[in-house]
């Protein structure tokens, strides 16, 4: 990335999920969370608000902050502009420029089981796992990887690397800095097992790499976090092992069972 020529008109942008589901499961999640996410049919609402707010302080956009002061009602109620049709579920993408401009691109996406809104439990195993592979090049962080902006190239240039070329596609591939630390995923953030839920002492068994790795602060970890389903850990790419279970996320797809794929690039994809 350091090569790269970043684009003086980027845009902020959080991506999210508007269904109306969400409702069905919003009550058994509200006593374990802080603030809970699932109030409104934008799942995650509120972090997506946090997440741009800290993106567009990072950069002094002023104009932009002053568009974001809206609460989460206000916020609720702009959004709604943009839903089609209330009765089915569609993936948004947010998209905020410095004078403060805010576009919103609606699309339709599927239908899903509510339950992968909520940090996964033992017995939450519905969805179908992705492969999940490493990058071949390191990524050096900056406030790119930081923040989630329109100037996504190297995250777009990973995916070709591991020959992943459509978002439809359950397939994942993980971003890793010069110092061989895993950093995040090119679409979400991943979650490894690094401990036994036997051990005690609190801990959670799942670890997700600290934002000074260099990965993006997205919204669904900020959710595993205050969950208590993880803890920030450094994860070293070379720890990774060949079949290993772990878990990814979003604010479109919510939670996802992934597993490790370990091989060379010109081996041919399955």
């Amino acid at each position: 990335m350091a090569s790269e020529v970043l684009p003086q008109d980027f845009k902020i942008i959080s991506s999210l999920r508007y269904d109306p589901a969400l409702s069905t499961i919003g009550k058994r999640a509200a006593a374990r969370t802080t603030p809970d996410p699932l109030t409104t049919p934008y799942y995650l609402l509120p972090y997506h608000q946090e997440r741009l707010r800290n993106a567009a302080a990072c950069f002094s956009w002023e104009k932009a902050l002053a568009f974001l002061k809206q609460d989460t009602n206000q916020f609720v109620e702009f959004l709604n502009t943009f839903i089609p049709d209330n009765t089915k579920p569609w993936r948004l993408r947010i998209l905020l420029d410095s004078t403060g401009t805010c576009e919103v691109e609606v699309n339709p996406t599927t239908s899903m089981n509510p339950l992968n809104y909520l940090t996964p439990t033992e017995t939450n195993l519905q969805s179908t796992a992705w492969r999940v592979y490493i990058d071949s090049e390191r990524i050096s962080p900056s406030v790119f990887t930081t923040h989630k902006t329109t100037a996504r190239d190297f995250y777009t240039a990973a995916r070709l690397r591991s020959g992943i070329v459509s978002f439809v596609e359950p397939a994942e591939v993980l971003l890793i800095n010069p110092a061989g630390e895993i950093m995040e995923g090119s679409i979400t953030t991943p979650y490894f097992r690094r401990r036994d839920t036997t051990e005690g002492e609190g801990k959670p068994a799942w670890i997700t790499p600290p934002l000074s790795s260099g990965g993006n602060a997205g919204t669904t970890r900020q959710y595993a976090l205050a969950q208590g389903f993880c803890a920030e850990d450094t994860i070293a790419a070379t720890d990774l092992v060949d079949g290993e279970e772990c878990w990814l996320s979003n604010g479109v797809r919510g939670f996802i069972r992934g597993q490790i794929v370990l091989r060379g690039i010109d081996e041919p994809h399955a």
